[in-house]
């Protein structure tokens, strides 16, 4: 019945801003740029191949948002190396890399202050 997961809802401050992190800083792709009234757009972006999007939304079309905030774990095979280049790339590290029963783990920040999990625990797939 349910399929893949296809957006998850980022709330930010500043959009053009936000969009240049994921997709300069780490890379991703803009996947979806539509008009959504006369003061933003709807922006989904994510990592070259995958399923799932993030949405870029602003925060002041969405008064609830600080309750609205996502909870969003990247599998990355190396985290330790992941952690130093975008360290290098002037990204925050919100949590150093750690080793842990399930597999490694370290946590990013976006410029709104949205931490981003970064783990080597593979991805589960339906069987």
């Amino acid at each position: 019945m349910l399929g893949a997961i296809k957006t998850v809802g980022v709330y930010v401050e500043d959009q053009a801003k936000a969009i240049d992190f994921y997709v300069e800083v780490l890379g991703f792709e803009v996947r979806r740029r539509m008009q959504m009234g006369a003061d933003a757009e709807w922006v989904e972006v994510a990592p070259p191949g995958a399923e799932t999007c993030l949405v870029i939304y602003p925060r002041a079309l969405m008064p609830d948002w600080a309750e609205r905030k996502s909870s969003l774990v990247f599998y990355c095979p190396d985290v330790r190396d992941t952690v130093e280049t975008l360290g290098e790339r002037g990204v925050t590290i919100a949590m150093e890399p750690g080793d842990l029963p399930w597999g490694t783990f370290a946590a990013i920040e976006d410029p709104d202050g949205n931490w981003l999990g970064l783990t080597d625990q593979e991805i589960a797939y339906a069987s």
